[in-house]
């Protein structure tokens, strides 16, 4: 639950953000009777991620044994890769994303097509859906399927109303703190599917194992217990696990973690103070 509560709140708020942004532009500039071409794009991005998701779904249930743990395994893998590129995404375009925002919706203005700001509004919150659904698939590998989706809806109506409570003016968010915050966690979650999607390829024979246990601590917190799988399910605890997902999460985090947070280079901030 927790995970998909994360997931869905920080993806959510991103498409919340967007659409708040383009809302109040079009408002700004006297365009608000434009607005339906915004809503019309959103609806149908969510229409295309409910679909993209129920494929996911649908394809990894018709598979079985070890063609199944492949799947899901690839899966894995292909949300860690997505996860990671979105986090250094948002963080390069929180700096000028309004900026950027604002000349696509000039641009579609200019053009005379409500379309054109339809297909804005549908491309950026589709990018949105679609990760979320790669992302609950992933997710509800680790946890229950009950939890993942009762924490994914909860996470989208908070994701609703902090976006609208921005757009509004009444609420103010440290976006910055926010998307820090919540880059850690999705960092450590990646690490975690990192590491499971190496077992389900444990378990197809597909990579060695190394060392099958490296330690074996279920008498001290069992992975199957309340805590265990709370923990199973937002940074990938295993209590016992092999070499090979012991080495894949410690170096996915030190890598990573380092690549996110080290300082920014005179040239990098340089072209920061440009885009602002």
């Amino acid at each position: 639950m927790a995970a998909s509560l994360l997931i869905t709140l920080r993806e959510g708020l991103e498409a919340a953000l967007i659409i708040g942004i383009i809302l109040a532009y079009l408002a700004k500039t006297g365009n608000r009777d434009k607005s339906a071409s915004i809503w019309w794009g959103t609806l149908g991005a969510a229409v295309l991620s409910v679909l993209v998701g129920a494929i996911i779904f649908l394809t990894a249930g018709s598979f079985e044994g070890r063609t199944a743990e492949i799947f899901e395994g690839t899966a894995m893998f292909t949300a860690v890769g997505v996860l990671t590129y979105m986090i250094f995404w948002m963080r390069k375009q929180a700096i000028n994303i309004r900026t950027h925002l604002h000349a696509q919706v000039n641009t579609a203005l200019q053009s005379g097509s409500r379309l054109a700001l339809g297909l804005l509004a549908f491309v950026a919150v589709g990018r949105e859906g679609i990760e979320t659904a790669l992302f609950m698939f992933a997710v509800t590998k680790t946890a229950s399927p009950l939890g993942a989706t009762f924490g994914g809806l909860l996470g989208l109506g908070v994701a609703v109303v902090l976006g609208y409570l921005l757009y509004r003016g009444t609420y103010r968010l440290n976006l910055r703190a926010f998307f820090n915050v919540t880059s850690v966690l999705l960092l450590l979650f990646a690490a975690g599917l990192l590491a499971h999607g190496i077992h389900e390829f444990h378990e197809a024979a597909v990579i060695p194992t190394g060392i099958e246990h490296v330690w074996d601590i279920n008498h001290v917190l069992n992975e199957n217990s309340t805590a265990g799988s709370l923990l199973r399910a937002v940074f990938g605890y295993n209590a016992n696990p092999s070499l090979v997902e012991v080495l894949a999460w410690v170096a996915y985090l030190a890598v990573v973690g380092w690549m996110y947070f080290r300082p920014a280079t005179p040239r990098e901030m340089r072209a920061q103070r440009a885009s602002a």
